[in-house]
């Protein structure tokens, strides 16, 4: 691609990401429910090192201070996530007012730093009553959905209007229902179809609610895809990719936005498919949300659910210079093809709502943090990226994974992820090199120099 590729586009979005769970803390406080993910803290084995979310960066009470560090960046806009336990602490029913109000709080004052708010409704925090009532796999579960969506609507829709339904589908349904790696931990076929399917319903129902009750709403869903790649090229793994490409990267985009199913797919959900539920999914969007960080290569695994699961990357890849720096395997033209080939088969003008990397960072003997690899790999995945953009990919903003380090999930607080590293003992915030990298590029790109 050539050296100077053309400016980004007037209005391109620059922001930062977070989810709720990850980093509010507050877990018991001010009237929340408990979560799937505060059962799964506590399930022998769930997170590594037993870490929990109970306090996490304490956002719920530092918020402005977070807001100021993201002002200092630059950032145009903050993706963040809605916790539903702290809205509705059983999921329905009773409204937790002091929750509603910390939302409150929380968007009039990114109003006030010039930042927009992107609300997502779901990043993976059930409540626990819910999943007591049958969770994802109970068909019930779209208009629970549906309800929680309406009241965030009318709560902050006249300050909000950039809304997603859902955080990485095929994450939470995949590692919570068939391959026991996050919440609710669950192995069984049938539940993860099931699943697959009432997560689909649900997010047309609140593509419907949103359109219904917020003026002027810009609404997205946000899907992690990664090209599948057999670790070795054998017929098993190629059957085993096969699947797994299907339950990664196809079953929510394509009946969301292409009203079908992928053909593996649809023989087995089938029988959980009701006349006119593809019309209640399929409903019309105005983005196409990308989380995105390298290929996967999968491999049979006949124990598993599915049959399939995660293998190695070439050796060759994993060695590189680029990666040993990151700590992973980097392929920064995956990322570029992945751009391509969503704008041709969904039509959609794409945000990358997820990029970026994760390492043990930590302050130096003068307390600051240098963090060269995740410069690094930012750079090489927006040089991806603005190739993909001349070559056609609508691409209207990036969002950086994360803000803050925070609780990554079943890896506990062992991976960092942060533009801003987090003292998780004292809870003090150190914005790393980095941020600052980051702040040169957004004013770059706005000057027309990037």
């Amino acid at each position: 691609m050539s050296a100077t590729p053309p400016p980004y586009p007037q209005g391109f979005v620059w922001g930062v990401s977070t989810s709720a769970y990850q980093i509010e803390g507050a877990a018991a406080e001010d009237g929340r429910g408990p979560s799937i993910w505060d059962t799964r803290c506590r399930t022998a084995g769930g997170v590594v090192n037993g870490d929990t979310g109970d306090v996490a960066c304490d956002h719920y009470h530092r918020y402005a201070e977070d807001i100021a560090l993201m002002k200092g960046m630059g950032v145009g806009a903050y993706r963040f996530s809605l916790s539903w336990p702290r809205i509705l602490p059983r999921g329905r029913g009773a409204v937790n007012d002091k929750g509603l109000d910390f939302y409150d709080r929380l968007i009039d004052r990114l109003l006030e730093a010039g930042i927009e708010p992107w609300a997502c409704l779901y990043h993976w925090d059930l409540p626990q009553a819910l999943h007591d009532l049958g969770g994802w796999a109970s068909r019930d579960s779209a208009g629970w959905f549906a309800d929680y969506a309406a009241l965030c609507a009318r709560r902050y829709g006249d300050r909000v209007k950039r809304w997603a339904t859902f955080n990485e589908f095929s994450v939470f349904t995949l590692f919570g229902y068939a391959i026991p790696w996050a919440a609710p931990g669950i192995t069984d076929r049938v539940q993860h179809l099931r699943a697959i399917h009432h997560v689909n319903l649900a997010h047309g129902a609140g593509v419907d609610v949103l359109r219904a009750l917020v003026p002027q709403a810009s609404i997205g869903a946000i899907h992690n895809r990664q090209v599948v790649v057999p670790e070795t090229d054998t017929p098993e793994n190629r059957e085993a990719a096969a699947l797994l490409d299907e339950h990664w990267n196809l079953v929510f985009p394509d009946p969301q936005i292409r009203g079908h199913y992928p053909p593996r797919t649809a023989e087995a959900i089938e029988p959980h498919v009701q006349p006119g539920d593809m019309a209640r999914i399929a409903r019309p969007v105005d983005w196409f949300g990308l989380n995105h960080y390298g290929p996967i290569f999968a491999k049979t695994e006949p124990e598993r659910t599915w049959g399939y699961g995660w293998g190695n990357a070439p050796a060759a890849a994993a060695n590189s210079e680029a990666s040993r720096a990151v700590g992973w395997a980097i392929f920064p033209d995956a990322f570029r093809e992945e751009l391509l080939t969503i704008s041709r088969r969904y039509r959609l003008p794409i945000v990358v709502t997820e990029n970026g990397c994760g390492g043990s960072d930590a302050p130096d003997a003068g307390g600051a943090v240098d963090d060269p690899h995740r410069i690094a790999y930012l750079k090489t995945y927006n040089a991806a990226m603005r190739d993909a953009m001349a070559l056609g990919a609508d691409v209207r903003g990036y969002f950086v994974w994360s803000l803050l380090d925070n609780f990554e999930w079943g890896n506990g607080y062992g991976q960092r992820f942060g533009l801003v590293h987090v003292d998780f003992k004292t809870l003090k915030r150190t914005p790393k090199a980095s941020s600052r990298w980051y702040a040169d590029l957004i004013r770059q790109a706005r000057a027309g120099g990037a």
